[in-house]
């Protein structure tokens, strides 16, 4: 297995993002003003968004390429990209991946920053979405 590089994506690497959602049939994209973070082997297998929110981060868009799942990089992702994060970090999953996330160390949000509270609801209108919260440790 070649070895596994978590790294901040540079700006100018952006579009090589949003190559790698099309080409893992994702319609997921770059979010714009987040910070993307992706594993590499030493092409890109997989990525996630931080976005700033009052109180934290938002995580989005966490994919891992089909032939790398379940082999951890998800977690090792998660964790790097979240390190030097203050407060908590929030994401939306489908219910069928909460007990992935909860073996991150997410747990079931009951109240959110009122950005995300307010995209939640306008979400769960199309889509069955969970809201989950891991704070993080000072």
């Amino acid at each position: 297995m070649p070895q596994i590089h978590y790294c901040l994506l540079p700006a100018l690497e952006q579009p090589l993002l949003n190559k790698f959602y099309k080409s893992q049939g994702s319609s997921m994209r770059a979010a714009p003003g987040g910070q993307h973070w992706v594993a590499r082997a030493p092409q890109l297998i997989a990525a996630l968004n931080l976005t700033a929110v009052p109180g934290g981060s938002w995580l989005t868009g966490l994919l891992v390429g089909k032939e790398w799942r379940a082999q951890g990089i998800a977690r090792g992702l998660i964790e790097t990209a979240t390190r030097q994060e203050e407060g908590s970090v929030w994401l939306f999953c489908h219910p069928d991946l909460q007990a992935f996330y909860a073996r991150l160390g997410f747990a079931s949000a009951h109240t959110l920053p009122a950005p995300l509270a307010d995209r939640l609801v306008r979400y769960q209108r199309s889509k069955a979405l969970l809201a989950m919260v891991r704070p993080q440790s000072s």
